[in-house]
């Protein structure tokens, strides 16, 4: 196991270099200028201009450009924000936990829908349950999040009043108040991505336990005389959850990018809703943090796909 995981980061380190040299190179060769806004302004003097330029090396080559930003990055210094005017490593520090956990409770909602609902399906295929099953994932999964999200604003904060529609960081709460508040302004952003991607599951599920339930394997161990339910948990599920972690580790990217799209409609102070800020103030440094720290999340959880294949599936082992 040990050395299954030491050839995976060999792996994963060139990867991660590859990925930061990309992000750099198109990030520094894009149009724009972080202090065209001081370019515009009377009365800033052109040298002072010119000066912060060379301060900041942005009139270097970009190899050279990318060597100081990678050495930079190895000691823990991730640069400085030119709009916010602090460190970036401070900034995705006070933003990441909120969106891990937005996205963790979400994911977590989703294969609480996709599984049991996948895998009920699909132990009774063409039955009313599959159909409305199917029927209801497949709507699910054809509106946007950004759709969702404005339809749940809606109804349950402006029509209903029940929850908040904005994300309020500074809650003047204690004690329980204060995590029932939380609790209460994350359950839309989570409901929504969660159920988004519990409809898209749900159908992978579904035909993954459909494929596998066929197989002579599955005969035979019926022909034993095993329970129904000792079958499909056993011997089914186990082996149809292999592509399903693959499809799980491979829309990492989209997931990230749903979050962004959430955070931007609910005001949630998260990594997403920086990345969008820092965009629009075309604030170089936070960009190529934040873009960077997301690429290597996917690769860590492509990592963790990887291992979990040895734990689902004896057969497949670490040599």
């Amino acid at each position: 196991m040990s050395k299954y995981l030491l050839r995976r980061l060999m792996i994963v380190i060139p990867s991660v270099i590859g990925i930061s040299i990309v992000l750099f190179t198109v990030l520094a060769l894009a149009p724009g200028d972080p202090f065209e806004e001081l370019a515009t302004n009377p009365n800033v003097p052109p040298e002072v201009r010119a000066n912060l330029r060379a301060k900041f090396g942005l009139d270097d080559p970009v190899a050279l450009r990318y060597v100081r930003w990678a050495g930079s990055m190895l000691v823990g210094d991730w640069g400085f924000s030119f709009a916010s005017r602090i460190d970036v490593e401070h900034l995705i520090l006070q933003r990441l936990p909120t969106t891990l956990i937005v996205i963790g409770m979400s994911q977590l909602l989703a294969l609480a829908i996709a599984l049991p609902v996948g895998i009920y399906a699909a132990t009774r295929p063409y039955s009313i349950f599959d159909q409305i099953a199917s029927t209801l994932a497949l709507i699910g999964f054809s509106l946007p999040t950004f759709f969702t999200g404005l339809l749940f604003i809606l109804v349950f904060s402006i029509h209903l009043d029940w929850l908040p529609f904005v994300y309020r960081a500074d809650i003047a709460a204690e004690g329980w108040r204060f995590y029932w508040e939380h609790f209460r302004q994350a359950l839309m952003p989570v409901a929504v991505l969660g159920l988004f991607q519990g409809a898209s599951w749900t159908r992978f599920v579904r035909s993954a336990v459909l494929d596998v339930i066929r197989l002579d394997y599955v005969t035979t161990a019926r022909a034993k005389g095993l329970a129904e339910r000792a079958v499909v948990m056993k011997h089914v599920v186990r082996n149809a959850l292999i592509p399903v972690v693959t499809l799980v580790a491979l829309q990492m990217p989209t997931i990230f990018g749903g979050a962004i799209v959430t955070e931007q409609i609910f005001r949630v102070p998260g990594i997403g809703s920086l990345l969008i800020s820092a965009i629009l103030a075309n604030d170089t440094p936070v960009i190529m943090a934040v873009t960077f720290v997301l690429s290597c999340l996917v690769i860590l959880f492509n990592l963790i796909a990887d291992v979990l294949y040895g734990w689902l599936d004896p057969r497949i082992t670490y040599r």
